[in-house]
């Protein structure tokens, strides 16, 4: 056994402990079809959003626990269920009215609103690709419709079929008495609208794989196979049939699911198969604290969490505290970005039991790039907001004032960061700056700190600054002293909360901020 090994089975970060569940499930053995089985699912009704990307990261991270603990393979599988019928129009598409002609068909079976890919389901598994792709994960793309039509399901179709009843008995009493009276685990797709029909079946014929419904339009008993495509399963038993047909060993899901996984982990074993071991996250909530819905469209989209920050500051966010529900909102991310580049800078001077504990090592398989600059995203919003300037340039004049020796081109990590700092303050700091007048106490305090600044050497450090910004506080009587800190963000950057105020100088320049001070006692 390697050290890597050894550190890794004695882990305390949440996904070693996932990871040790899986290892406890194989008993020291591979299972029979030679590697490990991890499964993320995907609704593409709508379009994709953090949630989804979440669960893959997640499970990826588990993945990667996994195997610093095995050398058994491991594969991941992105499947979508793109055989469920749109049950009503995301408001946040393009064409409503010709997708409202579409309800209850199949999502690869609908035209695609956007005019660019075979159907709307292709849209949405591709738009779900590209993502993925975007951020390196190992994966295989599986899609419902493909699997149903290809026969790849056929085998584990005709053991639901087998046991029609069992699974009868598992799913009725789950459901209001109305919904028993027509519940059919089998979903047949009617031949002549394509419509995914929720109709009770007359008759089950296990013999020659075929169930008999009636007809919802004609009224006439109709007899179709349950292979091949003419059928689909409810979602409950079709979460097991592939559980079954693939033979998952790992799948994660929303706390909203619990009741779900355990009906679906029964009628797995009614299958003969053992259900895949699970974890139950907390669902994501937007700015007022409701669930974030595909079809409402609330919260943030990949897309715009990455006009705003790296890559690396999402998958930070999604590593945090799991099972604790957290608001997924723009103004999450600036914390986001800072708390993932804290973390980034303890990484090489940790011991290696030490690391596997750090989010760092999972969000990059723990391999991290090494830390460059030290420059907060928060200071640099400020940046921004005190030269007034969306001129990258300008703003690098500052920051190689403060850093000699770094520019863009020494470190493109820290210019991407210039430029998300650039679009959040653009977007979402400027609009909401309300600057105010100074009271009497507060003057006297602000002059004094610029005449401090004055007697400064133009180079001095931020630790240097910051004392003196301690020190006006102190001699002022503010009390608390953080009521000093908030008059400086609220007079002279227009918002109640800002950077280490030495940090801030020293990056902005001291000649600069005292100019600040000025033009703010002077404007008020």
């Amino acid at each position: 056994m390697t050290a890597d090994h050894s550190l890794a089975l004695s882990a305390r970060a949440w996904q070693f402990e996932e990871a040790r569940k899986i290892i406890a499930r194989l008993g020291g053995h591979p299972p029979a079809k030679g590697y490990v089985l991890f499964e993320t699912g995907y609704g593409p009704s709508g379009l994709p959003h953090i949630g989804t990307f979440g669960e893959v990261a997640r499970t990826t991270m588990v993945r990667q626990a996994f195997q610093r603990m095995s050398n058994i393979p491991t594969k991941l599988i992105a499947f979508s269920d793109d055989m469920d019928g749109l049950r009503k129009v995301p408001s946040n598409l393009p064409n409503q009215d010709m997708l409202a002609q579409y309800l209850e068909v199949p999502v690869t079976k609908i035209p695609d609103p956007f005019g660019t890919h075979e159907s709307f389901g292709h849209h949405n598994n591709a738009r779900l690709c590209a993502f993925l792709d975007q951020f390196g994960f190992d994966y295989e793309f599986r899609s419902s419709t493909d699997c149903y039509f290809s026969g790849m399901f056929d085998a584990t179709l005709l053991k639901v079929l087998q046991n029609f009843d069992a699974i009868q008995k598992i799913m009725l009493p789950s459901l209001r008495a109305e919904r028993q009276a027509t519940y059919s685990p089998f979903l047949p797709i009617s031949p002549k609208t394509g419509k995914v029909l929720q109709v009770s079946v007359e008759e089950v014929k296990v013999e020659s794989g075929t169930i008999v419904y009636r007809d919802p339009d004609t009224g006439q008993l109709t007899e179709t196979p349950v292979t091949g495509g003419c059928c689909k399963l409810q979602w409950k038993p079709d979460w097991a049939m592939h559980w079954v047909a693939f033979d998952v060993d790992y799948e994660m899901s929303g706390k909203d699911l619990i009741d779900s996984v355990k009906l679906s982990s029964q009628i797995c074993k009614v299958l003969g198969a053992r259900p895949p071991e699970g974890f139950n996250y907390e669902l994501f909530l937007d700015q007022d604290g409701e669930k974030i819905s595909k079809s409402k469209g609330n919260g943030l989209s990949m897309e715009e969490w990455l006009r705003y920050a790296p890559p690396e500051s999402l998958s930070y966010f999604m590593f945090q505290k799991p099972r604790t529900a957290k608001r997924l909102y723009f103004d999450v991310i600036p914390k986001a970005v800072d708390e993932y580049q804290d973390f980034l800078a303890k990484f090489s001077t940790e011991q290696p039991a030490e690391k596997l504990e750090n989010p760092v090592w999972h969000i990059h398989d723990g391999n991290p790039p090494l830390e460059t600059s030290r420059l907060s995203f928060t200071l640099l919003l400020n940046l921004v907001a005190a030269a007034a300037t969306d001129d990258k340039a300008v703003l690098w004049g500052f920051i190689s004032r403060y850093a000699p020796g770094v520019n863009a081109k020494t470190d493109p990590s820290l210019d991407r960061l210039v430029g998300y700092a650039i679009a959040y303050y653009h977007d979402f700091i400027a609009p909401t700056k309300s600057y105010r007048a100074p009271n009497e106490v507060e003057r006297k305090a602000f002059l004094d700190l610029a005449d401090r600044f004055r007697g400064l050497d133009k180079g001095a450090d931020a630790e240097t600054i910051q004392n003196e910004v301690y020190a006006v506080g102190k001699e002022h009587q503010f009390e608390p002293l953080r009521e000093w800190f908030k008059a400086l963000y609220e007079v002279l950057l227009g918002q109640s909360q800002g950077p280490r105020f030495g940090s801030f100088t020293a990056l902005y320049g001291i000649p600069e901020t005292i100019a600040m001070i000025d033009a703010a006692l002077t404007r008020h």
